[in-house]
């Protein structure tokens, strides 16, 4: 069933048996913090795996309860008693699972791996309960009887959907085998993402000689010298996997060996036949998928999946990717004569490889447009960068944003946030949580330590968002400065915030950007838009030391190259769609002889069914694409560039209207997309607000494949 899954993948309160254990674990009480929020002082590992199992155990009460009710089902005392369920469990596991991404260390992944099947088990129990099932369905069967809201019967139908869809109507043998499945599938996909993070984490290359460092910015220079001092080699440079080290060195390093050497440990991670291998863990992934998908009736994973999205179906994805490819294919091929005739003009004999794509489109953007990344960051600083952004949506919803210093943080480079209407009326809490460490994963997300909804009196429950990215860390010199991706990021992160914090829901489960895999990037993506206006960013492009605005030029120029390498961009992204597709569209699973070999035989079909060209490498390369094989995207990641229709569209909106922050127009988006969440359909939501589907011109305009 939806909660449930959702259970697993991301917290009240009843008394311990253990009076003493009721007093240390925070988990056991109300917390006694400003807005509610989770108590991080006082949480210890230790109290984790008690708190989970004694919050499982009362999840169970409470689900037998509504089973072993004598009344007849009705929606209140079996929809919305389910609904409300699990409210401790909810509340440890979202401080666990935030831990396991953002905090991670040793004891945290051992409880994760050890609770992962525990938590399987009970989500089956609930979810494959026929009694549990029949009392629901009984409600489902008299819905249009009922007189309730539509929100009311949102939640029912998709309640009566996820029970179906999790296997309650299967026969029991079936529902033996699937509770095998899942449990298999929770432990495989954990082990997966430790992997990616114990490769990243490991992997340093050492530079001793000064030369090697030719061509890279001054900060990546004192960045890694700043590492190699921490790591007992003063004299020395160290770079490593995580974005902020790899991708300046990728883009500016004059040193093409060492080019090469960053490139290829970047696409192998999972693929070194180490501890972190992950080529084995993801055919099994994609074999038990497979047959998960088989006993619903279903051809594959991408069928049984693409069913409850925007898209429906592998069709319309399919001709939604292919219709992109080929103009963004055609844009790749005259980039990369463009890139090898530089490399021609250089005086140079080699052929345009993978490493040496960054490294020349960012000589050629240079040389085209006059644009050093380097200079532009100088602009960017993160604290300029966040009070841009809030006065960007104070502008556009009036929403006000105050420090707070008296809020418990989970690490201290968090900063903390109270969230308010203009009145003052307080909305939410907003942590944030933006450089690299050893004990975070890679990569840039929105997720809540508490979601907005209605509880069980009625009562408004205000939102705790937080928002966890890995962008260019200060140093000793400088404050934290961001590259224009960095900065986009920042953007794309804080619209999913948005969808979190302005959520106006009754039920949990339908809140805040629980919606459609292909819907949810809308609201994310659509504040980059405002990001790339230049009326817009001189508000907050300030250079760091003067405080000087962004030279009217540069803005121009930056503008003038927002479709430079978009073939390259487009190429990159929906080669990776492709594969995502190509592993849940198969058939037949892989015998256990082939396991190894799986992931080089799908690399090689893909490229050879889209006709990549080998200078341009899959954004995520099989044995470390956590989107699909770690995180909820399996058979979705078509959905950041679908979700890019949606904002595309939508942004015109504001356009048309010759004014960026047009109050109208904002307040719709607002009422219709961002408190909605998934109370409605996704196209629904969508038509509310614009007054029509979307149309796929602005897309196109955007990326410069029109």
């Amino acid at each position: 069933m939806r909660k449930y899954w959702f259970l697993l993948m991301v917290p009240v309160l009843f008394l311990s048996s253990c009076e003493v254990a009721e007093r240390e674990n925070p988990f056991y009480t109300e917390y006694e913090t400003p807005f509610g929020v989770p108590p991080f002082d006082e949480i210890r590992n230790e109290h984790f795996k008690p708190a989970i199992e004694e919050a499982m155990r009362q999840h169970k009460v409470e689900v037998d309860a509504i089973i072993n009710n004598p009344e007849e089902p009705t929606f209140e005392n079996t929809i919305e008693a389910l609904e409300y369920s699990g409210e401790m469990l909810g509340r440890v596991l979202r401080v666990f699972y935030n831990f396991n991404s953002a905090l991670i260390s040793p004891e945290i992944q051992q409880i994760a791996t050890e609770m992962s099947p525990m938590l399987s088990a009970h989500s089956d129990d609930i979810n494959l309960n026929l009694d549990l099932f029949d009392r629901v369905n009984a409600v489902y069967e008299q819905r249009d009887e009922l007189g309730l809201n539509p929100e009311q019967m949102r939640l029912l139908t998709e309640t009566h959907k996820g029970f179906v869809r999790s296997g309650a109507a299967l026969p029991e043998d079936k529902q033996e085998r699937l509770r095998e499945i899942n449990a298999r599938l929770s432990s495989l996909t954990l082990e997966f993402g430790q992997n990616v993070l114990g490769e990243t984490n490991t992997f340093q290359m050492v530079v001793d000689n000064e030369e090697d460092l030719a061509g890279l910015p001054r900060s990546s220079i004192e960045d890694a010298a700043d590492l190699a001092e921490a790591e007992g080699m003063e004299g020395k440079w160290i770079f490593t996997l995580h974005n902020p080290s790899v991708m300046p060195f990728l883009y500016n390093a004059e040193n093409r060996e060492l080019r090469e050497k960053m490139q290829q440990a970047y696409i192998n991670r999972g693929n070194n036949d180490n501890e972190f291998d992950n080529k084995k863990i993801l055919a099994e992934i994609v074999n038990l998928r497979l047959e998960r998908a088989n006993m619903f009736g279903y051809d594959h994973h991408a069928a049984f999946s693409l069913e409850e999205t925007m898209a429906g179906d592998v069709e319309t994805v399919m001709d939604f990717i292919n219709e992109l490819w080929d103009a963004g294919l055609a844009l790749a091929k005259q980039e990369a004569y463009d890139l090898q005739a530089m490399i021609n003009r250089e005086g140079h004999d080699f052929q345009l490889q993978q490493w040496d794509w960054r490294y020349y489109a960012e000589q050629v953007r240079k040389d085209r447009y006059d644009i050093d990344e380097q200079e532009i960051r100088q602009y960017f600083e993160l604290n300029t960068v966040r009070d841009g952004i809030f006065m960007i949506v104070d502008k556009l919803w009036g929403l006000q944003f105050v420090e707070r210093n008296d809020v418990p943080r989970y690490h201290e480079d968090v900063q903390v946030f109270e969230v308010q209407e203009d009145d003052g009326t307080h909305i939410g809490i907003l942590y944030m949580d933006f450089h690299p460490r050893d004990s975070k994963r890679p990569g840039a997300w929105m997720t809540s330590f508490r979601s907005q909804r209605m509880d069980r009196d009625g009562q408004f429950v205000h939102p705790v968002i937080s928002i966890v990215c890995n962008f260019s860390p200060p140093s000793a010199t400088r404050p934290a400065l961001l590259t224009y991706d960095e900065m986009t990021t920042f953007f794309h992160e804080f619209g999913h915030a948005l969808h979190g914090l302005l959520s106006d829901v009754t039920y949990p489960s339908l809140a805040g950007t629980n919606v459609p895999r292909d819907f949810v990037e809308m609201p994310s993506q659509i504040m980059e838009n405002w990001a790339n206006e230049p009326e817009v960013m001189q508000t907050f492009a300030k250079h760091y030391e003067t405080g000087e605005p962004m030279p009217e030029s540069l803005m121009e120029r930056i503008v003038e190259s927002g479709h430079f390498n978009q073939g390259f961009a487009t190429v990159e992204f929906l080669a990776s769609a492709f594969l995502d597709m190509e592993y849940h569209t198969i058939t037949d699973k892989f015998g256990e002889e082939k396991l190894e070999e799986v992931a080089g035989i799908i690399d090689q079909r893909t490229i050879d069914n889209i006709g990549l060209i080998p200078e341009i490498h899959f954004r995520h390369g099989s044995t470390h694409f956590n989107h699909i094989f770690s995180g909820g995207y399996a058979a979705g990641y078509y959905s950041y560039i679908w979700s890019g229709l949606l904002d595309a569209d939508a942004y015109e909106a504001f356009r048309e209207t010759g004014d960026l922050f047009n109050q109208e127009v904002a307040q719709s988006f607002r009422e219709n997309v961002l408190e909605r969440g998934g109370t409605k359909d996704a196209m629904e939501m969508y038509i509310d607000f614009r007054g029509r589907e979307p149309e796929i011109e602005p897309l196109l305009r955007q990326r410069g494949l029109d």
